[in-house]
């Protein structure tokens, strides 16, 4: 039986770059983890269905449109809808310090911006996993000790 943790890695919206999200992509493979990348351009509802179709652990949304404080959120009322509360997810792009409190009120557990290492991504993810069982229900809006920003 294969113990790896399952990232989803994707991009929402109409963003057409994903330079970023390969990036994190190969580093979280590389780091031992199963991870299956989206491509370009996915719908909320397209996101949520390969969670669910690849039973991920975790859902790693990547955006650098803006878009941020709308699809983040119904995405994570999709995952809420369709009975997906363990999946923990984390998002990253350029996401303004400003917005990162209600995303993190909403669900989100961590935020990578630019520049951040591939070894602290690795190591949220390593951590959350561990921890699984005592995090948080998606859209819970409490702090975790977790939240990396």
């Amino acid at each position: 039986m294969d113990d790896r943790v399952r990232i989803i890695i994707a991009k929402p919206g109409l963003d057409g770059h994903d330079r970023g999200a390969k990036v994190v992509a190969r580093a979280l493979r590389d780091a031992g983890h199963e991870v299956i990348y989206t491509g370009l351009r996915r719908t909320p509802e397209e996101i949520v269905r390969t969670v669910i179709d690849e039973d991920a652990d975790f859902l790693g949304l990547s955006s650098l449109s803006g878009a941020h404080n709308f699809l983040i959120p119904k995405i994570i009322e999709l995952l809420i809808e369709s009975d997906c509360n363990d999946v923990i997810v984390f998002a990253g792009g350029i996401i303004p310090e400003k917005d990162r409190p209600d995303l993190f009120s909403k669900g989100v557990r961590a935020i990578f911006g630019p520049g951040t290492s591939s070894v602290e991504m690795s190591e949220f993810v390593d951590v959350a996993s561990t921890r699984k069982v005592d995090s948080l229900p998606i859209g819970c809006g409490e702090e975790t000790d977790w939240h990396w920003n």
